[in-house]
């Protein structure tokens, strides 16, 4: 009889804990617990107790008091947690210090969506820059291993001369590490500036998805697309930012972007790491920006997208667009529904709303006229075809919006079009005589 081998790796039992008090945010206690067990079970944490640890004041050493420390400590215990998540940033002596007080492994929240960014990145730049957040991260705790300075390392060579200690040569190894990781960088980066100005010709608007973490930007994505990216009820599930090429009512063609999600207190190591996705959303001729209408947080979560977005300079001078989607109305009761389109229906609200759910397709023929209205202010031209000009023709249906076509006794065809400004630069110089 054949024996089946389980290859099944079991979970990491963890706790997971608040501590409030410590962040201006105008989000509950109660939605960023929930938020940190999400994050925590997007590394596949199995999350056995969660608990808000109200704080007065911090203590420098273990950041919460001692009889909370202990209190802690009885419930990591009676859960056999092999991890402890603390959703706030710790010190490297307040992590070491909780490791031995817990007798379990401790990861503050920069760590732990840094281990998240570390799984999901799928492109090379996303990778580098992930490691080079890592390494920064974690050139600060080198403590944590090395807590005898006094062992040394004798050497030559790459490992330093005499008397160098191991944490020193930890140190060195790391800057070594970034140093190259910086120019690794920088070169992905022109690479993925000349692609920006080839994407800058194309005679298409582009539409960048933006929203919080876990709104349903890649759901509606798929939705708009037809495409299959990932989309999943994780927090970071997208990480890298992923293009296609969609049609609009009337066949208008357009770019549009999918990208990763902000989150609230995003630890400054991987700031750099939205340099990509920051980029895409300035040059995007219109922001969707996805909110889950549903989460009782959704106008604190707004709040830090908008933070982020204030912060994004317009390109060319030109006035920023930003269409707020209100995705998962599936999750509202009827009453809860009627209340949020009377919201979004508001004449006077700015910037404009669309109620959606991505997942059961309600209100998306809607969002798609809205979009179309939104990005079709090219202006009009008005353009005189002779009857042997076809490949011309051509070009202009699928470059441009046909408004209106006549066709004269001699064959000549008459049309009124919407070019994008990149489109007509093109026209001028594939068609010249069709410029007057």
């Amino acid at each position: 009889m054949t024996k089946l081998i389980d290859h099944t790796v079991p979970l990491i039992r963890a706790i997971v804990i608040h501590p409030d008090g410590r962040s201006d945010s105008p989000r509950s206690a109660e939605g960023r617990l929930e938020e940190a067990v999400g994050l925590a079970r997007a590394l596949d944490l199995d999350v056995r107790a969660e608990e808000i640890v109200r704080l007065r004041k911090t203590t420098p050493a273990t950041l919460f008091g001692a009889g909370k420390v202990d209190e802690l400590a009885a419930l990591v215990r009676a859960a056999e947690a092999e991890a402890v998540v603390i959703d706030d940033a710790l010190t490297p002596v307040q992590q070491r210090n909780l490791e031995k007080a817990f007798d379990a492994k401790v990861i503050d929240r920069t760590g732990l969506i840094l281990e998240i960014f570390g799984r999901r990145a799928r492109t090379r730049e996303g990778r580098l820059q992930v490691e080079l957040a890592r390494l920064d991260y974690e050139r600060s705790r080198l403590v944590r291993t090395w807590t005898h300075l006094e062992r040394q390392r004798g050497g030559t060579g790459s490992t330093g001369g005499p008397g160098e200690t191991q944490i020193e040569l930890d140190r060195r190894l790391i800057a070594d590490r970034i140093v190259k990781l910086k120019t690794e960088l920088e070169e992905v980066r022109r690479t993925r500036g000349l692609h920006r100005k080839q994407r800058q010709k194309a005679p298409f608007p582009t539409i960048a998805l933006v929203g919080y973490t876990n709104a349903g930007k890649s759901t509606l994505f798929n939705r708009l697309t037809g495409s299959e990216v990932m989309a999943k009820d994780l927090l970071f599930a997208t990480l890298d930012t992923t293009q296609r090429t969609i049609r609009l009512p009337q066949g208008r063609p357009a770019i549009i972007a999918d990208t990763v999600g902000f989150i609230s207190d995003l630890p400054h190591e991987l700031v750099e790491s939205f340099r990509a996705t920051l980029e895409e959303v300035a040059e995007a001729d219109l922001i969707l920006h996805v909110r889950d209408i549903s989460s009782p947080d959704t106008g604190a979560e707004a709040q830090d997208v908008e933070a982020v977005l204030a912060q994004i300079p317009a390109i060319e001078g030109r006035p920023r667009r930003i269409l707020e989607v209100w995705n998962k109305a599936d999750r509202l009761d009827d009453d809860a529904r009627e209340d949020v389109q009377a919201q979004a229906a508001r004449p006077d609200r700015d910037p404009q709303a669309a109620v959606v759910s991505a997942w059961t397709g309600q209100g998306i023929e809607t969002l798609r006229q809205t979009i179309a209205g939104l990005i079709d202010d090219d202006p009009e031209t008005e353009l005189l075809l002779q009857p042997d000009q076809g490949e011309a023709l051509a070009w202009l249906y699928a470059n441009g919006r046909v408004t209106a076509r006549d066709t004269d006794d001699d064959g000549r065809i008459r049309l009124t079009v919407r070019l994008h400004p990149a489109a007509m630069g093109r026209l001028e110089r594939l068609y010249p005589t069709l410029i007057a």
